[in-house]
């Protein structure tokens, strides 16, 4: 395949002539080569070992050029992926340079050249100079040190360096098996962990990530060290796989390989992470070509998906039975659970291998007894085995079987172990049998920047966040969710929300309405009353409004709260989808949280709480609302005589004292009077630890550009408006609040940065005319990949009201605000109050504007002004 490569580079050292031009053209030349015949559907085994193979021959003759002749001191060993012939396009080439004693010194001018070489023909080379004895010390002290070496061959050299090291390495010298495994399960069990257990990660890590090439190379290690084989069919032979189980396992590494491969082809450099920027190629790359861009995506992450499962499914089966070789007491006693199952030395196991086949309800049973019984580890690896060939047996019969439905609402009213049990069950794949529903999200991308997850494992991620909250140890991550669980007396129910609310996604359609079918058939199909049924399919379909309302509605408003509790109706179902919420909004991706959502989700939920307990016919009035804020606001104003306060709370009308806490009124009051400020802003800045964003008030005369310069300000300093909320007082001054956080969603703390936020706003704001707006901030990599949402604006009229709404999609970008409160001044608008809101890639903001005369915006020639000059200032942005 590469021969002509081989040859020119061998008449390269021959001539000794344009030696380094050549070495470095053929070395270009294979990754071309090799994309011709990856092309050409080579087999992808074929393609990294003709890699290795070239670089064999590469390193080779640089040694004969290089270094000393017949010098019986030094050898040259491949490691790692070299040491196992297996070198993808951008791999590093990994060696070690074999000292027979301690004199580094003999050969370091040749060795200083060789490396030199090396690099300046473009090979990633990864060297390290040790003697045999400082391998066998490092090994001794290091497991990845042992690992690499376990996984040696030789390239040029004395050959018996390296079968004296070998030797000294071997596990009765070092590293026994029992250690050797037991370290390398933990390491690999950190590794998950970095990955957050998840294989189903959006943009996963093809080798690191779970289910990758790293836990296929676990299985390969452990078995070079135990069996001293370096083929897996080693496996095969000692009865640790099948046949069948052995050809699966080398189809999804051949899989793997492959994507790794072209991975590297396309990006020209060794990257390892499935990014979205690369997976349209990639998708291509595998045939699919007829579909749209997120379908052909969508197929491709599928397969790749179904073969990282497959590798999770075998690496767990033969990780146990290594535990069982190699760790286990084979005289010890099973212990009796019932005539089905025992406990072998803390796993369980059948009792038979015809248990399942006889009766097939044990199949669900296997899962409740482990979460039932803390003490069990896991599943010993013959059982897991049958389990998985034993799936089939899951059919409509089986669903309807009166034991089975029993087993499974069992499992979900334990204390102990449901997510890891739920999480078993999918990765051996009896969920998707026994919930064919589920079986449709299995591996389902969500092409957004909302989700890191795929819709099966974002939903288990679900789960084990409400599971969370009844753990007293995690208790101090959601306290208030912790608090509100304990009042919830079937969590059954809670769990099966969190079990079906995606669970209708991909179909078409609202799956917030499809999927609260699935959920009542399924609870009526188990047995919960009809109450219950209702409970869970009302979650379901109602999972998104608690988030919606609290992020784009005012929920200062006593309207919107009376609104949200009449759907709510009951304390009970506002406690269950408070903690869905949560959970959900968690679930999507770790980073989004924030104390801000979290402080928004919890005064809805309160709010609502008291609007419950009065009573949904007897809401509070509003006059009643604003004077019960007065009296709270006057009870923190001590500083100040009653006659300053009304004074200037004589110049705001009620909506102020409707969308401000005490606290804030409070604190707006006590800035306002101890001023002096006539025409220069006042600007005050608090960060909030409760509401978990920083807030800034500004009390300034009413211009037009007020909004707009405030917005280029806060974007010039890198900031993310929240929430706005604009007064219009009628002393011709306006009390703004906007609420912040930085870029990585956490509030201002630092003085300097306050002082210097304070300091540009001033700066910006007093100014007379409209600022220019700040140099572009560029996208992000995710920005740029899903900027594509389609700009859509709507307007409505607020009943009774001199406002008008309006609702603005669009993608998310930087400078965003500046943009939209320019094109506000430009087209006569003035701006009362806004709610911001980023869902991942686009947002969705709202805007509730007038004229400059106060007035609705009901002239359609302005309306169509305004969307016409927004469209075009967000078209050209």
């Amino acid at each position: 395949m590469l021969s002509d490569q081989i040859a020119e580079i061998e008449r390269a050292f021959q001539a000794n002539t344009t030696l380094l031009q050549t070495c470095r053209a053929s070395t270009k030349q294979v990754a071309e080569v090799l994309r011709e015949y990856l092309d050409r559907n080579t087999s992808i085994t074929t393609l990294i070992h003709a890699r290795a193979s070239f670089t064999d021959h590469l390193l080779q003759l640089a040694w004969q050029h290089f270094m000393p002749a017949d010098d019986n001191g030094i050898a040259l060993i491949a490691v790692g992926g070299y040491g196992r012939g297996e070198l993808h396009p951008c791999s590093d080439v990994d060696v070690l340079l074999l000292l027979a004693q301690e004199n580094h010194h003999n050969y370091q001018q040749a060795l200083s050249a060789l490396i030199t070489f090396f690099w300046d023909i473009g090979l990633e080379i990864g060297h390290s100079t040790r003697t045999i004895d400082e391998c066998v010390d490092e090994a001794t002290r290091d497991i990845t040190v042992i690992t690499n070496l376990i996984e040696t061959r030789h390239v040029a050299g004395p050959a018996a360096l390296l079968a004296t090291l070998q030797k000294r390495i071997e596990p009765d010298q070092i590293w026994s098996s029992a250690a050797f495994f037991e370290a390398k399960e933990e390491e690999q069990r950190l590794r998950h962990l970095k990955y957050h257990d998840a294989a189903y990660n959006l943009e996963p890590n093809v080798k690191e990530g779970p289910g990758g090439l790293r836990d296929l190379q676990m299985i390969s290690w452990v078995t070079r060290r135990y069996f001293n084989s370096e083929s897996l069919e080693a496996l095969v032979t000692q009865q640790f796989l099948t046949r069948e189980e052995y050809d699966s396992l080398i189809e999804a590494r051949d899989f793997l390989w492959r994507v790794r491969f072209v991975l590297h082809l396309h990006t020209k450099r060794s990257e390892e992470r499935l990014l979205f920027d690369h997976q349209q190629h990639i998708a291509k790359a595998f045939g699919h070509l007829d579909e749209s861009i997120n379908r052909a995506i969508e197929a491709f992450m599928k397969e790749y998906y179904i073969h990282i499962m497959e590798v999770s499914r075998l690496n767990e089966m033969l990780l146990q039975h290594f535990r069982e070789e190699i760790l286990s007491d084979h005289n010890s006693i099973p212990v009796a659970i019932n005539d089905r199952f025992q406990v072998t030395e803390a796993y369980l196991e059948v009792t038979r291998d015809d248990v399942f086949k006889k009766h097939p309800p044990a199949l669900l049973e296997l899962f409740m007894i482990l979460t039932q019984r803390a003490e069990i580890k896991g599943v010993r690896a013959a059982t897991i085995r049958l389990v998985r060939s034993h799936r089939h047996l899951i059919d409509d019969d089986f669903r309807n079987n009166p034991e089975c439905r029993e087993n499974f609402i069992t499992l979900l009213r334990q204390s102990h172990g449901i997510t890891h049990q739920l999480r078993r069950m999918n990765r051996y794949g009896l969920l998707a049998r026994y919930i064919p529903a589920f079986g449709d999200i299995v591996g389902q991308m969500q092409h957004d920047m909302f989700h890191v997850y795929t819709v099966d494992e974002h939903t288990l991620n679900v789960l084990r966040n409400v599971r969370r909250f009844t753990v007293p140890a995690f208790c101090d991550e959601f306290p208030n969710c912790s608090k509100i669980i304990l009042q919830l007396k079937k969590l059954e129910l809670l769990y099966l929300g969190a079990l079906f609310h995606d669970i209708a996604k991909g179909r078409g359609g609202d799956h917030s309405q499809l999927g609260k079918e699935d959920a009542y058939v399924f609870c009526q199909h188990h047995g919960l009353s009809e109450q219950d049924s209702n409970i869970v399919s009302w979650l379901v379909q109602s999972h998104l409004i608690m988030s919606v309302t609290a992020q784009r509605r005012d929920i200062s408003d006593p309207d919107v709260i009376a609104e949200f509790a009449a759907i709510v109706k009951t304390q009970t179902r506002l406690d269950y989808l408070y903690l869905l919420t949560v959970a959900d909004i968690r679930g999507t991706d770790p980073n989004l949280w924030n104390n801000w959502k979290d402080s928004l989700l919890f005064s809805l939920y309160n709010s609502t709480k008291q609007a419950l307990r009065r009573g949904l016919d007897k809401q509070v009035d509003k006059s009643e609302w604003v004077i019960g804020r007065q009296k709270e606001s006057l009870a923190l104003l001590t500083q100040h005589d009653h006659a300053q306060i009304d004074a200037l709370w004589q110049q705001l009308d009620d909506d102020y004292f409707l969308r401000h806490s005490a606290s804030e009124i409070a604190w707006h009051s006590n800035e306002i009077l101890n001023s002096n400020v006539t025409s220069t802003p006042l600007i005050a800045i608090h960060s909030d630890s409760e509401q978990g964003g920083t807030k800034i008030f500004i009390y300034a005369s009413d211009e037009e550009n007020l909004f707009a310069n405030t917005a280029i300000a806060l974007d010039q300093l890198n900031l993310n408006i929240i929430d706005a909320r604009i007064i219009t007082a009628k002393n011709g001054f306006t009390l703004n609040t906007y609420i912040v956080l930085e870029h990585d969603g956490n509030p201002i703390t630092d003085t300097r940065r306050i002082d210097n936020i304070g300091t540009t706003l001033k700066r910006i704001i007093g100014q007379n005319k409209l600022s220019a707006l700040p140099t572009a901030r560029r996208l992000t990599r995710r920005q740029k990949h899903f900027n594509n949402t389609a700009t859509r604006l709507n307007f409505f009229s607020e009943p009774n009201s001199a406002i008008t709404v309006m609702e603005l999609i669009t993608s998310d970008r930087p400078g965003l605000l500046s943009l939209i409160g320019k094109v506000f001044v430009e087209c006569n608008v003035k701006v009362h109050n806004a709610k911001i809101g980023t869902f991942g890639e686009h947002v969705e903001d709202i805007f509730y504007i007038s004229d400059k005369n106060d007035q609705p915006i009901s002239d359609v020639n302005q309306i169509k002004a305004l969307r016409k000059s927004l469209f075009k200032a967000l078209d050209n942005n």
